[in-house]
């Protein structure tokens, strides 16, 4: 008799421990939830201020795209050298202006940005291989200002530190989307 109460017992202990543990799998599952939402609230915030960030770079390209094609010269304002640098061999590639494949590339980010926000995969995976490649861009051209052409245009540096501000959001983002997408 005691060996079936005791029997009994454990059986009971046991259903109370799965019980508990059940009920601490619920809290801790609820408690997750709301994180994960807030890991993809900040995604979406993140992409949509790197779409935002985007236009600066679209209106800087179309404005030096412009002047290129009009043949204007641009004048610096802050810094010297926006006409040695925008006249330089290294201004276009076979005859299109560097402005405006940065401008096609700045309403890529626009649109990938925007779409990434509002929740599209795709767009969110495909945006960082466009802002990487962005970044090596301006990199490169940083390098031809400082080493060859010993000039700064104060344009270019607006589009690189835009391509900069780009990089770090699309990072931050595609990290809290990663976190957001992480499987238990």
């Amino acid at each position: 008799m005691f060996f079936l109460n005791g029997t009994r017992f454990f059986s009971s202990l046991l259903d109370r421990q799965e019980c508990l543990s059940h009920l601490i799998s619920d809290v801790v599952t609820s408690l997750e939830e709301p994180n994960k939402a807030n890991h993809g609230k900040r995604a979406a915030l993140l992409y949509g201020f790197a779409a935002a960030v985007s236009l600066v770079g679209l209106f800087d390209s179309i404005y030096l795209t412009v002047e290129h094609l009009s043949g204007q010269s641009v004048k610096c304002t802050i810094v010297h050298g926006c006409s040695e640098v925008l006249s330089s061999p290294y201004a276009s590639f076979r005859g299109v202006p560097l402005a405006m494949v940065g401008a096609i590339a700045y309403f890529i980010v626009f649109s990938l940005g925007t779409l990434a926000a509002f929740g599209y995969k795709s767009a969110g995976r495909l945006l960082p291989i466009v802002v990487g490649l962005m970044f090596l861009t301006t990199l490169w051209l940083f390098y031809l200002q400082a080493v060859v052409i010993k000039a700064f245009c104060q344009f270019c540096l607006l589009s690189a530190l835009v391509t900069l501000v780009l990089t770090i959001l699309v990072f931050f983002a595609r990290r809290q989307e990663k976190r957001f997408t992480k499987p238990n």
